[in-house]
């Protein structure tokens, strides 16, 4: 019986059963046990259970048409189960009809696994394209410039585009830093003036700069973007944002 084997070894060859991980002599050893002891069958449905419970996507109530057919096909099994005829020996009856009821069940967990799967998914791509694009436009501080700047967020792909026009080109060992200034206390990491560096640029001879960046998640909460502003910044440091805003969102 399969109550002789110690409880650790069975418990073992119980989970590499589940995880479809036994070798081939394992498994002949696990079938030979399950024949011997049908309550085995209990211990495997558990463990099934708690894996499933442990990686289960969130719950989605299956359409009518979806739960007719999965119960359909289970009473298809069923009917044919019960027409077995009752020849031969009785346990190879109840381990072919163990093996049915096992497949039976697989069809069904597959069927409702594929149909979450694919809920999730369409879940997943609807939340990603619901935000709307976010448009900044950038003043310059001084009044004798006559830079600007537009910056296009798009919080779906976190990307942006970046446009300037009028910006000197700066010397070697400068560069421009464009910063996302954050409400107080937003769950971001920022530096000590509430920003975040969102990316450092060079602009052409005449001035001008058009390119895409990657932005931060801050974007797809678009309430705790307070400003918008570029810097000039030491180009071995940009990050310790000394330069004051030349410029900026909301002028």
């Amino acid at each position: 019986m399969a109550m002789s084997m110690p409880s650790e070894e069975l418990q073992l060859l119980i989970a590499g059963y589940v995880l479809g991980d036994l070798s081939p002599e394992e498994a002949a050893e696990f079938e030979r046990l399950l024949r011997q002891d049908p309550a085995i069958i209990q211990e495997v449905a558990q463990m099934q259970n708690a894996l499933e419970t442990s990686y289960a996507p969130p719950e989605v109530t299956l359409p009518i048409h979806l739960r007719s057919a999965i119960l359909e096909k289970a009473q298809v099994v069923g009917a044919e189960m019960g027409a077995q005829p009752a020849s031969g020996p009785r346990r190879i009856l109840w381990w072919r009809n163990g093996l049915e009821v096992a497949a039976a069940v697989l069809i069904v967990a597959l069927v409702i696994n594929n149909y979450r799967l694919s809920q999730a998914l369409q879940t997943s791509q609807a939340e990603t394209q619901r935000y709307a694009a976010l448009t900044y436009v950038l003043d310059a501080t001084k009044s004798d410039s006559q830079a600007a700047a537009t910056v296009v967020v798009n919080p779906n792909t976190l990307e942006a585009t970046i446009t300037v026009q009028n910006l000197p080109p700066l010397p070697p060992g400068k560069v421009y830093a464009l910063w996302t200034v954050l409400t107080p206390n937003a769950p971001f990491t920022t530096d000590q003036k509430q920003a975040i560096l969102t990316e450092t640029f060079q602009v052409d001879e005449r001035g001008n700069l058009a390119q895409t960046s990657s932005v931060s998640k801050v974007y797809r909460s678009k309430e705790l973007v307070t400003k918008i502003a570029v810097t000039v910044e030491d180009g071995n440091a940009p990050q310790k944002h000394t330069g004051a805003p030349i410029m900026i969102t909301g002028l």
